[in-house]
């Protein structure tokens, strides 16, 4: 029997699963409801358990029955978004979080793949780490789960890695989509603090405004994208959070904003951190007005080995059919912390679409939207494609 079809016999219990945990999202690297469901569905498998000490993770390791074997890795994330749903779903959540990224699928996934490949541990070529990590979406739980051990969870460094990402728009339903090379941009933050002095909105001349300062940065960094990167080497830049002022005549002593900055190779990575901070320090000179610019490096980019990409694309067309399959023309312009994975693992990241079959990807609410819906139909093929990733890689490397 194929890992396919066991995991279809257990579609029933992944959708309860992932319904549990899509009614009790928690943010953030603490959790630990999550982490108790993890643990119970985790438990009477012949699985080496462990939880993290800095934040709620549990790493499983099973041992393939003779010893000194390869390693591989899965991964899967089980955070949620700050976000209240508006998904309608008869088991959506209430109040202000919201399973918006579909880490609730990449969950039960993870789970469904360790009871798989449980089932079949007599005749693994190499041991599995399974990887339940909290602090995705910008905690940066992947580096809090390597300085505490992950990737020598087994006793060696794996030899190969793979994580699934479902999206609930772009790519339709059922297909398994990756590429070779950049799959993902790196994600920065830029925090500006504009420094100036109070006054009366009627006399400007006697104050120092610092919102029209701000305002100046917010358009130049724009005009710097376009003309300080090459488009074929792109940057984008985000201002997503702006604050200044309590009423319409007091000019304010400060102003601050935010922005997000993506980029898809470690050279423009470097240039756009040098000539954001370069640019808003010298705006506010200009002006006589100081800025505090800090830069704080979030993700890199994620890359995905062009040998396990192959591979990836390979086993998901054996298991579900060509037609299934499809390498991305373009990176996605979102990030991942599986990216610190892939800088010490050859590994690779796949997407596969959960878009509802009757809706249309094209227009659909797309991933951390409080409308987005994923299609649970695809949890048994996640299931099985991380299984048989692990145990053909295994085979392969044996």
């Amino acid at each position: 029997m194929s890992f396919l079809h066991d995991s279809r016999a257990m579609q029933g219990d992944l959708v309860e699963l992932r319904r549990t945990l899509h009614r009790t999202p928690e943010v953030g690297l603490n959790l630990p409801r999550t982490q108790e469901t993890v643990l119970a569905q985790l438990d009477g498998l012949p699985l080496e358990l462990s939880t993290g000490q800095s934040l709620t993770s549990v790493v499983a390791v099973l041992r393939a029955p003779n010893p000194g074997g390869p390693t591989v890795l899965l991964r899967g994330d089980m955070d949620a978004l700050p976000v209240r749903e508006q998904s309608g779903l008869p088991f959506a959540a209430a109040g202000e979080t919201m399973h918006a990224c579909g880490h609730d699928l990449h969950t039960t996934m993870l789970v469904g793949a360790a009871s798989l490949l449980s089932a079949r541990r007599d005749s693994l070529a190499g041991d599995v780490v399974f990887m339940f990590q909290p602090g995705e979406e910008g905690d940066d739980g992947a580096a809090h789960m390597i300085e505490e051990g992950v990737v020598q969870a087994a006793g060696r460094t794996p030899d190969a890695a793979f994580a699934l990402h479902v999206l609930s728009s772009l790519v339709p339903h059922g297909v398994v989509a990756t590429r070779p090379g950049t799959l993902m941009a790196s994600a920065d933050v830029l925090r500006v603090t504009v420094r100036g002095s109070g006054g009366h909105g009627s006399m400007p001349y006697r104050a120092q405004d610092p919102i029209v300062v701000a305002a100046e940065m917010v358009v130049a960094l724009q005009t710097m994208v376009t003309r300080r990167f090459d488009v074929f080497d792109p940057v984008v830049v985000t201002v997503g959070a702006f604050h200044a002022g309590t009423r319409n005549n007091i000019i304010p002593p400060d102003a601050y904003f935010e922005a997000t900055v993506r980029s898809f190779s470690p050279g423009a990575n470097a240039r756009v951190a040098d000539a954001a901070v370069e640019l808003c320090r010298g705006l506010a000179g200009a002006h006589g007005l100081d800025a505090d610019v800090v830069w704080e490096p979030l993700y890199p980019v994620t890359v995905n080995n062009a040998a396990e990409a192959a591979f990836v694309a390979d086993t998901a067309g054996e298991l579900f059919g060509p037609q299934r399959t499809t390498t991305l023309d373009a990176p996605i312009t979102g990030a991942e912390d599986f990216s610190r994975i892939l800088q010490l693992v050859p590994g690779a990241m796949v997407f596969l679409g959960a878009c509802p079959a009757q809706a249309d990807p094209v227009t659909a609410p797309f991933n951390h939207s409080p409308q987005a819906v994923f299609d649970e139909s695809v949890l048994a093929d996640g299931a099985a494609l991380l299984a048989s990733l692990a145990d053909d890689k295994l085979r392969m490397l044996a």
